[in-house]
Order: structure tokens, then sequence, then C-alpha cells
């Protein structure tokens, strides 16, 4: 029997019709490693058997241990043992009990799930409680056959902690500007336009902490610099008032400059440290993303000038690096690139700031608009919206969101299909049909909610709309956004071409190809239900332990797939390996083409505080290649011995490599954990994360940093 052939429809036990494909017998029969003769009569056996009219899963599973009985008893027993075994899993899952014994048991996955969560804080502790019972009861609302398909790790519904259980959204880009016009209430509050910088900031905190609490993602302030200059505005005429009265007539325009520069830099300070102190109803920092760059007025300059000010000096009287707001800078030829352009002299402060805090990542203006349609900042750490204009044409960003991911295995697939290119088709092809079919349970779930359960997004103005009377409005129609995740390229092309794949250019195409399918299938759902599908370059923070650990208890140590104990995130290159900036990026740049629903890129450097201007060689060549960049360099500190740089990975964290520090009260150790920056040693991190930050080698040396051979 051909394993590529589907022959006929099947009927489920919850009575649903699907296409029966022969290779998931063959796979259960390489997993129990049968001889060659068992193989092939049991399979002709099931060859046989789908002659027959009206045939059920039931049928060929008793069909296989019968056969299995006949021909090899041990491999009979362990197939029954295995039925035995994932119900017994299925079981405890839906169980809520275990998943809140588990996480009184303080387990490794439970805990360090999310490296923005502390579990030992209360709230935290209580949102992971109820996320237990989340997690269950959600697993019984899905589809039974995604359900169990993320069960076995053949793909992953993300936070299902939240959701189906609830109909909430992802993340969002906040219609901030719609919001401080129009006026909003909040709680018992009707709030009015802000009539200053301080106020708009302190309102966008407020903001910030109710949405965090009323969504699951990463809330984004789009164009921030642009969006608060008006409010400086007023500052400033208020400051040239008192002037008026106070100050002599050469000297009322530096007092009302010198003025509203220091209330600019007050209002940006308190944002950043509101952020920080933050904590929503989930117990965790909101994610923030604050995105600025492309003002040019000197309002807006000083804005962007007082964002990089603040975050260069650092927080609390140690100076520790924020972690939120994450900062993204946004370049653009003609604005800030090049010497003679207007705020060049703020891309420098950008470097500088990327050197000593890791943030800015950045934003290349032209690439964004090519890759996604429309330019504007991502949502959270790399989940992108796509271009889209309304009934009028008008081209909208703010007020928009995502409903959600689901992410497929990647890697399984290559190793289910036996280094066969045919079969690894074939069956991403059925996967890809059961995330179709989960996507759609995420867009229909979301769809339930009324505006009454998240009055600050549905009528508050967040989704830029103070009048939703069906949430399904500012969703359908491509408006919203619903993601078709991956991971791990790198194993694939490892599995398939060897380890060190990258130089081949057939392996190359190969995972593009992967990504173009994806993309394909999403352009196709799209055109059957009009909700706008996009591929994400999923950032895996536990899932790239989660898929590989269920991977290796399943099929064993693969060379360069299971054996490293994590997956290499999207679509990155091999952390282990050292190519240089330049060509990681050209490496990488074909891929967010297919995949602009979410993407990031970044390269490895040493310490670059001597030399900022090897990181804007490298910004400059990513300009006309890649959309987004961020920069990974130490910036790890004890303030026990003073030692400055990059703290030694340990068994039980990181430590110094001078005086062996590792409490986190008295060091400041910075890693990016994937799409966004976090402190390991304040909030551990999941097993796999941990391993693949301790894998990863520089993309540049520090001899090539000092001598500037870049």
């Amino acid at each position: 029997m051909s394993l590529g052939q589907t022959l006929l429809k099947v009927t489920k036990q919850t009575g649903e019709t699907v296409t029966f494909h022969a290779y998931k017998v063959a796979l259960i029969l390489n997993l129990l490693g049968v001889k060659d003769d068992v193989y092939q009569q049991v399979m002709a056996a099931v060859e046989n058997q789908t002659k027959q009219p009206q045939l059920t899963t039931a049928q060929i599973y008793n069909t296989v241990l019968s056969e299995l009985k006949k021909l090899d008893g041990a491999a009979a027993a362990a197939f029954e043992q295995e039925h035995i075994r994932a119900e017994k899993k299925w079981q405890q899952a839906i169980n809520p009990s275990n998943k809140i014994n588990r996480l009184i048991a303080q387990e490794d996955d439970i805990v360090h799930e999310n490296a923005n969560k502390d579990a030992q804080v209360f709230n935290t502790f209580r949102d992971l409680t109820a996320g237990m019972v989340g997690k269950s009861t959600g697993l019984k609302m899905l589809p039974e056959d995604v359900a169990k398909a993320h069960l076995r790790g053949d793909m992953h519904w993300h936070d299902l902690d939240y959701s189906p259980l609830s109909p909430m959204t992802n993340c969002c880009l906040v219609d901030f500007k719609f919001m401080f016009e129009h006026g909003y209430t909040m709680g018992n509050a009707q709030v009015e336009q802000p009539q200053s910088i301080g106020t708009a900031t302190a309102q966008m905190a407020q903001i910030i902490a109710n949405v965090a609490s009323s969504q699951y993602g990463g809330i984004s302030i789009n164009r921030a610099d642009e969006l608060l200059a008006p409010y400086a505005a007023m500052n400033y005429k208020k400051h040239l008032a008192e002037a008026e009265t106070y100050v002599v007539p050469e000297k009322r325009e530096a007092y009302a400059v010198s003025s509203t520069k220091k209330d600019i830099y007050d209002a940006m300070q308190a944002l950043e440290y509101e952020i920080n102190t933050l904590s929503s109803a989930q117990g965790q920092t909101p994610f923030t993303t604050l995105a600025f760059g492309l003002g040019t007025d000197w309002l807006a300059r000083e804005i962007q000038k007082a964002i990089f000010d603040i975050r260069i000096k650092g927080i609390g009287p140690n100076h520790r690096t924020a972690i939120f707001p994450k900062l993204v800078f946004s370049l653009k030829r003609g604005v800030n690139m090049l010497k003679n352009d207007p705020n060049y002299d703020i891309k420098k402060m950008a470097i500088v700031c990327a050197t000593k805090r890791m943030y800015p990542d950045v934003l290349n203006y032209e690439k964004i608009i090519e890759i996604t349609g429309s330019f504007k900042a991502p949502m959270g750490c790399r989940s992108f919206l796509q271009g889209w204009r309304d009934e009028n044409q008008t081209e909208v960003n703010e007020g928009r969101m995502n409903l959600g991911v689901v992410t497929l295995n990647i890697p399984r697939i290559a190793i289910q299909s036996g280094g066969d290119v045919n079969m690894f088709w074939e069956i991403l092809a059925e996967r890809l049909a059961l995330a179709k079919k989960a996507l759609q349970f995420r867009v229909a779930r979301t769809k339930t909610a009324i505006p009454e359960n998240a009055p600050i997004l549905y009528q508050g103005g967040v989704f830029g709309s103070q009048s939703v009377t069906e949430v399904d409005s500012l969703f359908r129609n491509g408006r919203a956004t619903v993601s078709l995740g991956y991971i791990g390229l790198y194993e694939v092309g490892a599995y398939f071409f060897g380890a060190n794949w990258e130089d081949n250019s057939q392996a190359h195409d190969f995972t593009v190809a992967i990504v173009r399918r994806l993309n394909e299938a999403c352009q196709q759902w799209e055109k059957e239900d009009g909700y706008h599908y996009s591929v994400y370059s999923t950032p895996a923070e536990s899932l790239t332990d989660r898929f590989c650990e269920l991977d290796k208890a399943r099929f064993g140590v693969v060379d360069n797939v299971t054996d490293k104990d994590y997956y290499t995130n999207s679509f990155h290159y091999d952390v282990r390996k050292h190519p240089n900036p330049f060509e990681k990026l050209l490496f990488e740049e074909a891929y967010p083409h297919y995949a602009s629903g979410g993407f990031i890129h970044y390269c490895e450097y040493p310490n670059l505080k001597q030399n900022p201007a090897a990181l804007e060689s490298v910004w400059d060549f990513a300009y006309d290649h890649v959309g987004y960049l961020g920069t990974n360099t130490p910036i790890d500190k004890c303030f026990k011995c003073g030692y400055e740089g990059e703290f030694k990975p340990t068994a039980r964290g990181f430590c110094c490599p001078e005086c062996g520090n590792h409490d986190p009260k008295t060091c400041d150790v910075v890693k990016r954990t994937c799409g966004y920056l976090g402190n390991p040693q304040a909030r551990p991190m999941i097993h796999g994360r941990h391993a693949e930050i301790t894998a990863r080698v520089k993309n540049m040396s520090q001899n090539e940093v000092d001598e500037g051979h870049v």
C-alpha cells in the first residue's frame, strides 16, 4: 500500500468523518519497531479493510491489534499499553486537580512557563491556579482532535489558560489617539482629553493596566513620539503664557522651551516607572511595546531623546535595565539614517542605548511596508498586522488586534516522515487541515464575547470605537489577524540535510518552501471565510522546551534535533554557529515575506560599548534586507564586585564570573528570552530556553569589534 495514498473517509468515535491517512498506521508500527514482514502484513490487512464501507477508527484499531497479536505479541502488548497510556494522559489533562497539584509541587514547566511571571507572588500564583482550571476546561471545550493534537505535541494551542474558556483577544495596537481625543470611561470615572503630556502618559499607563487585564497578549503604543507631541505642545503654550507674566521678553521663548523639555522628561520617566510597577489581573507586568522615531518637530525629538536618556540611566538606585516597555525605534531614509538627516543624532543615541541596554530593537520603514503592507509597530514582541483600509479607503493600524495563535511542531513532521520529502508534505497537509480547524474554532470562540465583557476594549475606544454592538464587526474582513505559528526550521533542515545545512542552497530553499506552503494555506483560508490568517514565526518561550521534550520521549535522541533539549525559534540560524551578522541576516531575509504575521531577526554580539559604530554598520546593512532587528549583547552587572559584562551560565541560572554572585538582589542579569528581554535570576525560565541561551555563539568576535573589523 502506498503510504502517500489517501484512501477514503473514516468515522471517528465522536461521529466525525475525516480523511483516512495510511501513514498514521505506518508511524505506529515504526514506533513499535516491528520487523519488516510484520509491518507488511499489518499494512496489507489495513488496506484490505479499507475496501469495506462505513469504516471506523475503532475497526482500524482492532485490525491492527488483532494482526499484531498473531504476529508479534510484544508489539501488540506495547500497542495496547500506549493506547491506555494516551487515554490516561487525556483524563489527567482534563482533570484540574491534577494540574493544580503540579502547580503546588512547583513543577518547572508550570511555574517557569512564562518568564514574565513570578510564581512565588500571591496574585501570580492565584492567576496560575485559575489557569490550571482554565487549561483543563479549555481542553474539553476544544474539538477533541485539536485538543488531543495539542496534548500529543503535534500542535500547540497558545494561552490555553485563558482561551477557549474565555473569549479573550490576544495582542493589540491600542488606539490611544482616539481615546485621548474622544475621552473614555474607566471604572467609575469619565476621563476627558489630557491637557498636558504628563496627564497623557498617566492616562496611558492606566489604559495599559486595564487593557492588560482584559486580553492575554502584548500592548503596543504606535508612533508614541508623534502621538504625544501635541500634548507636549500644550505644556509649551502654558509656559509661554506664564513667561509673559514672570519672564523678561528676550528670555520667554527659552524659558518655555526649557520648561517643556523638563515636562517631557518627567512624563516619559513616570511612564517607564509606572509600566514597570504595574501588575495586571494576570499577575504580571503588562507586556508593553513603545514604538517611536519618525517625528521630526522639536517636541517629538525631545520625546525620543527623553526615552533614550531615561532608559540609558536605568531604573532605581542600582540603575537596573528596565525590562518593559520594550523599545522599538523606527529607521527611515531622510529622517534618521544618514548624517545629514534631521534625526541622525537620535539614531546615534539609539545605538548607544542598544549597546548598554539591548533595546531598542529597530524597525526599517521601507521593509516593513514591503513585507506587511503598511508601517506600524509590532504587537507584543513580533506579531504584525497586515496593511488594511476601511470602507472609506483610509489606512487603519491602531485599534486592531490579534485573535490568537496555534503553532505547528514542524520538526516532528520531519521525524515522522523518515526523511521522505513527499511524506513530509503529506503529513504537513494533514496538520494544516487540523490547524485550520483549530484556528476557525479560535475565531468562533472569540466572536462569542459581548462588548460588556471588556468595556475598555469594545466601549472605551481601545479598538477604535465606542459604539460596538457585536465584536465580530472588529474582526472580520481582515481587520483582525489570527495566526498560524511554526517552530524549528533549523531542526527540519538538519534532519533532511545534515547539521550544517545553512550552507546548502537546496536545503535553504526547502525550508523557505515550508513557510511558503503555510502562507498559501492562510491565503486560502481567508478566501473561504473572510478572516485574515497570517503566518507567525513563533517566539516559543516555553514551547521551545515542550515540543522537544515530547519528541525526545517519543522518538529518542535525534542528532541536531532532539539532542539539544530545545527547538530553535522560528526561522533562525542555528544559535551554536558563528556566521557574521551580515551572513545571518542574508540567510534569514526570505522567510518573513511568507511569515508577515510575526517575525524578528537578531544578532549576537560581544561588548559593544566601546565601538557603537560596529552596531551601526549592521543596522545600516539590515535596512535594505530585513524589517525588524534586535540586538543581543552582554549587559549583566554585579553590584557586589562591580563586574559588567556577561554572566556565566550554570545549572542554577547565571553567576558573576568574577565573584560567583547569583543573588538577584545584588546583580542584574538580562537576557533576550525570545522577542523580549527577561531577567532569569529574578524570574527563572524553563530548562529548554536556558539551554538555548547557553548555546548561543556570538556573530561577531570581541576582537572584530575592538579592531573595527565588521
